[in-house]
């Protein structure tokens, strides 16, 4: 079922209560989809998303909900909390969690995860495919999430992936320039190991550039689809075999030098991992 109720109250009323008359929803749905964040209403002059089921809502504000009951009955693998450097923090995003949500809920995606797991404010810095796993960075302040965001579009860190394509694959740096939606783009590739039947490949994927499916695209270009990928090559039973590895950057509040790894263990890519 989906369903979307934009209205705005003649009185005043509690938020669940509106919103049950408006749908016919059970109060109890109401509430899971409201907790999920499917729920935005005008707070000092903003659409924000509605949690609090309960909360006295004035008369003549706009409350909106966006009910399905497919996104909301969706899982996703726990993300885990690698590193906390105050101002902002460094995450295992999981194959098939969200970067941010959507207007029809954000409990499967990590900007949601990092707000109730610390505690903190929480801003997007820079996206990572949803299909895709690996790190990502969160901020937890306005002045640090402005600063790492312009060090991914001024191209001042360096973003390495490991990716399982399909085939042998033997490659030396090679750099992919083709554009990517008539856009320049460039990825180096490099084969880090063959496995013996020859079914695939895994390369080292360091790009210069961060072009929406960028690495998918180039990839499948060269005849190597990854592993998984059902927009560029095939279905698998395994998931996008795509996983955010490394990070490298001068950290522009402090000036230190940060050198971020994923942990082997969270790289299902590898082949000793697998």
């Amino acid at each position: 079922m989906r369903t979307i109720v934009d209205l705005t109250l003649k009185k005043p009323q509690i938020a669940v209560d509106a919103l049950s008359d408006a749908t016919g929803l059970s109060k109890q749905r109401i509430k899971d989809a409201m907790a999920k964040g499917a729920c935005r209403w005008t707070y000092k002059g903003k659409q924000v998303r509605l949690r609090k089921a309960k909360r006295e809502v004035k008369a003549g504000t706009r409350l909106q909900l966006f009910y399905d009951d497919i996104v909301l009955a969706r899982k996703a693998e726990p993300a885990e909390l690698l590193t906390d450097f105050g101002h902002y923090s460094v995450w295992f995003k999981p194959h098939g969690l969200l970067a941010q949500g959507s207007q029809w809920g954000d409990h499967c995606s990590l900007l949601r995860v990092a707000e109730v797991e610390t505690g903190k404010p929480c801003f997007l810095v820079h996206r990572l495919d949803a299909d895709a796993a690996g790190l990502m960075l969160i901020a937890h302040d306005g002045k640090a999430a402005a600063a790492l965001s312009e060090c991914f579009a001024g191209r001042a860190l360096r973003k390495v992936y490991n990716a399982r394509v399909c085939g042998k694959l033997e490659a030396q740096a090679q750099t992919i320039d083709t554009p990517v939606d008539g856009k320049p783009a460039i990825s180096h590739v490099t084969t880090i190991a063959n496995d013996a039947s020859e079914i695939s490949t895994v390369v080292e994927v360091i790009i210069e550039t961060g072009r929406k499916h960028q690495i998918r695209q180039h990839l499948a270009g060269l005849g190597h689809p990854i592993v998984g990928d059902r927009l560029y090559g095939r279905a698998d039973t395994l998931p996008l075999q795509l996983i955010a590895v490394e990070l490298d950057f001068t950290c522009p509040l402090t000036r230190k030098k940060r050198l971020l790894r994923l942990p082997p263990t969270l790289n299902g890519v590898l082949p000793n991992t697998q």
